[in-house]
């Protein structure tokens, strides 16, 4: 009896055994199958059926990296980069040896512009292994986004140390030097990128760029000339060189170069645009290079596209030209359009203010709230204050007349307008004080003593 209990426990436990092996076999079966589903619907671009297969070799396989990774990469492809991101997790968790999650996973916070978390990963990354160039290259270009020039030029260095005639390796260098402001050791790294490989038009750019930071125009035309040289299927190229020349002081080179790229490409607007402006800088030594300007402007301003600043430009011609309700038009559709030029502003406050002044006024002010730094605040200040009076607004003339006092202490003229806005604003008191002030350093102003007069 016993013997026999025995033999049937055994056959139930060969049975449960045979059992689970069967079922053991079978998800395994299930799993490579789906893992196939989702390869075949992936090349065919059917990314949410990959997906689905995809997630059933999940449920089949939760320890599967390499599903969790080809799911991650389906999802990359759809943009949905938060769900991609945590499957590459979950595959470098699962796998802490493999390299590949750890790649998809710093690349999806680059796309991503996170470029901090990028190099976290991509130092993790090179934990595993440390030979490897392309790694460290990728280091480096994440943390030059991320801001931190001194980490990228270590990962460079030891990217350069890995493979030393790596082109890309030397162009990052040169951005990162020329971020610190080490100019020369930016030009040494530029021009040596540019030795292996001399078609690498950014660098040729980044360098002629440099150069004209630098004042060494001679330098960045032969840049220019290189890169025009070498795309010759875009007329931007031919337009930088001749106002490279114009820079450098060689107008009549830059409109025969002009010209000749206009014999390539006729009517085209921006090369007129640049025509207009050699012709407009000329203008004072030619006396046919106003009317030129004109001209050029004109054609390049005609077109729907014209750009903000190529109508200021026509603008300041027809200024120069003394025809102010021409530029007063002109100019008007220089502010509306974008990218807004700064100049347009100052421009058009110039030419309306005669007329309407609310809008030079707030021409003005706009003008302010674009440009970062300006020579003549005060005089800026001074002419909102004088129109704000034109506009009866005493006490908008009043907080800008005080800025601009401010400013240019020494100028009466201000001190004697401030006092009048005051005036004119109720505040007697604090009229008669501007004007002590004002008679301490000059006593006999004849402006300030009328005004005084005046109030009292």
């Amino acid at each position: 009896m016993k013997h026999a209990l025995a033999a049937l426990l055994l056959f139930a436990l060969a049975l449960v055994g045979g059992t689970l092996a069967y079922q053991a076999v079978d998800r395994e079966r299930g799993y490579r199958t789906l893992l196939s589903q989702g390869d075949a619907a992936l090349q065919e671009g059917q990314t949410f059926g990959a997906i689905e297969a995809y997630s059933g070799a999940i449920a089949l396989r939760p320890d599967s990296m390499l599903a969790h990774l080809r799911r991650g990469e389906t999802y990359r492809q759809r943009n949905e980069f938060d769900a991609a991101a945590r499957d590459f997790r979950q595959a470098a968790d699962l796998d802490p040896s493999a390299t590949r999650p750890l790649d998809a996973l710093a690349e999806v916070f680059y796309q991503r512009q996170w470029f901090g978390h990028a190099a976290e990963i991509y130092e993790s990354r090179l934990r595993l292994d440390e030979q490897s160039s392309e790694v460290f290259h990728k280091l480096a270009l994440a943390r030059y986004q991320s801001g931190n020039l001194d980490g990228a030029v270590a990962a460079t260095h030891q990217t350069l140390r890995l493979r030393n005639e790596f082109p890309d390796a030397y162009y990052l260098l040169g951005l990162c030097f020329r971020g610190q402001g080490r100019s020369d050791e930016a030009i040494g790294a530029f021009l040596k990128a540019a030795t292996l490989a001399p078609a690498l038009v950014p660098v040729r750019e980044e360098l002629a760029d440099l150069y004209a930071s630098l004042g060494r125009h001679a330098d960045e035309l032969e840049q220019l000339q290189v890169v025009a040289a070498l795309d010759r299927t875009h007329v931007e190229r031919q337009v930088a060189v001749s106002l490279a020349h114009a820079r450098a002081g060689r107008g009549e080179l830059a409109v025969l170069t002009l010209g000749d790229a206009l014999e390539r490409s006729p009517d085209h607007p921006l090369i007129y645009g640049a025509l207009g402006r050699v012709w407009l800088d000329m203008a004072d030594t030619r006396d046919d290079a106003l009317s030129k300007a004109i001209e050029a402007l004109e054609r390049a301003a005609s077109t729907a596209g014209a750009s903000s600043e190529v109508m200021t430009l026509y603008g300041r011609a027809l200024v120069k030209a003394n025809q102010p309700e021409a530029a007063e038009r002109v100019l008007q559709q220089a502010i509306e359009r974008y990218p807004l030029d700064p100049e347009a502003f100052r421009l058009y406050a110039l030419v309306s203010e005669r007329n309407t002044p609310a809008a030079a006024r707030k021409a003005l002010i706009d003008y302010g709230a674009l440009v970062n730094s300006e020579t003549d605040f005060a005089g800026r200040a001074a002419r909102i204050g004088r129109l704000s009076l034109r506009l009866d607004d005493p006490v908008t003339a009043v907080q800008w007349l005080r800025r601009a006092a401010v400013a240019r202490a020494a100028d009466l003229a201000l001190v004697a307008s401030l006092a009048e806005a005051q005036q004119r604003a109720g505040d007697r008191d604090g009229a008669l004080a501007t004007i002590a002030g004002g008679l301490e350093k000059d006593p006999t102003d004849a402006a300030l003593l009328a005004l005084s007069e005046r109030i009292r």
